[in-house]
């Protein structure tokens, strides 16, 4: 089962990168939205019962001939219609309007016009007045549908906003998503609440109330079995369980010898002694490491993992006299990285071991109460439910853990080599006062080995490389922009005190086009 709130907004995934954003803006106008792709768009629209309809941006161009396009029942229904970039040209194009390619692109920051008056405009913009907006386009509208007419204008996109006021639909050929459009987000916002007159009452308490709703509904008398990974996501989604259905749940925390330092005591103590929840402390340390000898490719590696974490759960399931269901902390981008726009392979980023890793022979059935939110909705869910701070805001912690921290193969003693050097990096970062400041901070141990000189003798060890990211919800990320002091004392630290290593880097690549984690 999922949620079903009373108001929302469907988000037509056309396969932009940045579709994500557009939820975060939806939602952060207090409106609920779920993002569909264009091939489950009418499924979703029957199962959803939405307000008003946003079509994302997307890589393809309207002119080709197997290009994306909306089901038909989205325009019959005569409900509220907003099309950003791709999003635009395919509105225009299926209501008869006609796309061509530019011969003036547009890419970055640009300025619109705004010459003529427009509901998404109210209380924001004014006609005569420009305004900063970011392009990403090579199409562009040549003549617009019936009904359509210019409300906004840009040097390189005559119709940078064309709407027909009377039918409720808009169009923008910018993304204001992003956060270089300045006003996107309030643009977003009067659609949804003003054009679509959605109530704007959606909160996490009013989200918290309705999962718990959910979860009795879902699990009836059934036992539910926990898997704790050390994570803000899986602790979160077990403190909601239990606050549904009591001691019908069990947490299982999985030592697979692949945490952080210090972890697994920490997740234990809050778990057993601040919360009284039923906890099992399984240590599977030689269990997955011995399974994971040899293995260097990280799909293979997340697969596994996700096949013993089952394999585990599934043992204790049976100690416990048997559960039914299987919760996870499964989030929103987990579910949207791990499955293709188009529903298919070819454009998967990476399985996430708690997604496209479950085999298909689990026998229990799955309890996702974090499926709809983002990593920051699910901060801010553990703040409602009590949990402490120093828990609720700590960095993001893949469900894999070190193995895909470690490129290639994974052993025992470089988990150990990694954790000490990750430890002395995060140390520096709490030092400087910059956790806070930070979306996501980790060392990554490289398959590489290099020659160093250390007291006149020579070296030849692996090479440290660290990682820290500014995000807001982990789809896009930038990289913090330490200073080289830091830098240096930390890198200094490292080759210092941990044994193993006499090299370290700082990667310095956002997402796009990297991922934060590096497998």
């Amino acid at each position: 089962m999922s949620l079903q709130p009373s108001e929302s907004i469907l988000i037509v995934d056309f396969g932009s990168q940045v579709t994500q954003l557009i939820a975060r803006r939806v939602r952060e106008s207090g409106v609920y939205c779920e993002i569909a792709p264009f091939s489950a768009a009418e499924e979703a629209f029957h199962r959803l019962q939405p307000k008003g309809i946003i079509f994302s941006g997307g890589p393809s161009s309207v002119t080709w001939e197997d290009s994306p396009r909306a089901p038909q029942i989205l325009f019959d229904s005569g409900l509220p219609l907003l099309g950003i970039c791709y999003g635009q040209q395919t509105l225009h194009q299926q209501l008869g309007g006609k796309v061509v390619t530019s011969d003036q692109k547009e890419f970055g920051r640009a300025f619109i016009e705004v010459v003529a008056p427009s509901a998404l405009f109210d209380g924001l913009w004014q006609v005569g007045e420009r305004h900063q907006v970011w392009m990403s386009h090579g199409d562009r509208v040549e003549s617009l549908a019936p009904g359509f007419t210019i409300v906004a204008r840009s040097e390189g996109a005559p119709y940078a906003i064309a709407t027909d006021e009377a039918a409720r639909r808009y169009s923008l050929m910018f993304h204001p998503e992003v956060v270089h459009t300045p006003d996107g987000g309030k643009l977003l916002a009067n659609f949804a609440r003003h054009i679509c007159g959605c109530s704007g009452e959606w909160s996490m308490e009013a989200y918290r109330q309705a999962k718990i709703r959910d979860i009795q509904d879902q699990v009836g008398s059934g036992k539910v079995i926990c898997g704790l990974s050390g994570g803000v996501d899986s602790a979160v989604a077990a403190v909601l369980i239990h606050e549904a259905i009591g001691e019908q749940l069990t947490c299982v925390f999985v030592d697979h010898g692949l945490m952080r330092q210090g972890e697994a005591d920490q997740v234990v103590s809050l778990f057993r002694n601040h919360y009284n929840i039923p906890l099992v402390h399984v240590e599977a340390e030689t269990l997955f490491l011995s399974g994971l000898a040899g293995v260097a490719d990280p799909e293979a590696k997340r697969k596994f993992i996700g096949k013993t974490f089952i394999d585990v759960f599934e043992d204790e399931a049976r100690k416990i006299g048997g559960a039914d269901f299987l919760a996870q902390g499964t989030l929103y981008p987990d579910v949207i990285e791990s499955v293709s726009f188009t529903g298919g392979p070819s454009v998967t980023i990476k399985s996430h071991h708690n997604v496209g890793g479950l085999p298909e022979r689990m026998n229990m059935k799955l309890v996702e109460p974090l499926r709809e939110l983002f990593k920051d909705e699910v901060r801010e869910l553990g703040r409602e439910l009590g949990l402490p701070d120093a828990f609720v805001g700590r960095h993001p912690f893949p469900g894999p853990g070190l193995a895909i921290r470690i490129p290639g193969e994974v052993s025992k003693e470089r988990c150990d080599i990694l954790r000490k050097a990750d430890a002395i990096y995060l140390e520096e970062i709490r030092n400087a006062g910059l956790y806070d400041a930070i979306w996501q901070a980790f060392a990554v141990l490289l398959p590489v080995r290099t020659v160093g000189v250390m007291g006149d003798a020579r070296t030849y060890d692996s090479v440290c490389a660290l990682r820290a990211v500014t995000s807001v919800d982990g789809m896009t990320a930038d990289v913090y922009p330490f200073s080289a002091d830091f830098l240096s004392r930390t890198a200094t630290r490292i080759v210092n005190e941990v044994q193993g290593i006499n090299r370290v880097t700082y990667d310095y690549t956002s997402k796009p086009p990297g991922t934060i984690e590096w497998e």
